[in-house]
């Protein structure tokens, strides 16, 4: 009768601990922060601007569906490449890294954690997703939702849209009628977007 007992006890254990194993089973994707890119566009009363900023790591979790991950985003890399006269384009990048702007002396880095990815019910504009977050840019962190298009196969991930940030919220100040309301036509205007191409592998 013992020995009946602990062959099914034996019998069970093994079916939990396969439940368990199979249940901790993650696919990680790598960002690949060669292959990927960041564009940014923002506006002003007299006119707007455009550039780059890189990627210095991430990953995209797979748990049974579920997707999650973060992007670290190096705000050291941030450029213009609009302005073709290069004093003037070193003035605004070196006036971005500056405390006016991004601090990036203080704030090297930014981050975006993804808690959900969810496909959409319909197709959006060529969007496949719902990609939601929390950002993180100067040590102040807002949630952030955007639609993207997402490809996934096997061994490879990518994730295709745009964002609109409100830089107000993170505390960057310079030009903002949030902060400054008789700034006249001096005004930046405190959402920019982010356009992106993220390609992960595993």
């Amino acid at each position: 009768m013992k020995k009946s007992l602990l062959i099914v006890s034996f019998i069970c254990f093994l079916s939990t601990a396969g439940l368990i194993a199979e249940n901790l089973h993650v696919d990680v994707y790598q960002v690949d922060v060669s292959n990927s890119s960041l564009q940014w566009f923002a506006a002003k009363f007299t006119g707007k601007h455009e550039g780059t900023v890189k990627l210095s790591a991430g990953e995209i979790n797979s748990n049974h569906g579920q997707l999650t991950g973060f992007v670290e985003i190096d705000m050291n890399s941030i450029v213009d490449t609009d302005l073709k006269d290069e004093k003037m384009n070193a003035k605004l990048t070196n006036h971005l890294k500056s405390e006016d702007f991004f601090n990036v002396a203080k704030f090297p880095k930014s981050k975006f954690v993804i808690t959900s990815i969810v496909p959409l019910k319909a197709v959006e504009e060529g969007a496949t997703h719902k990609v939601s977050g929390n950002l993180t840019i100067k040590d102040k962190t807002n949630p952030l939702s955007f639609n993207a298009t997402l490809i996934m196969q096997s061994n490879k991930l990518t994730c295709v849209g745009s964002a609109v940030v409100d830089r107000s919220k993170f505390d960057v100040r310079y030009g903002s009628k949030t902060f400054f309301e008789d700034i006249g036509d001096k005004v930046i205007y405190d959402e920019f977007t982010i356009k992106f191409n993220l390609v992960a592998t595993r």
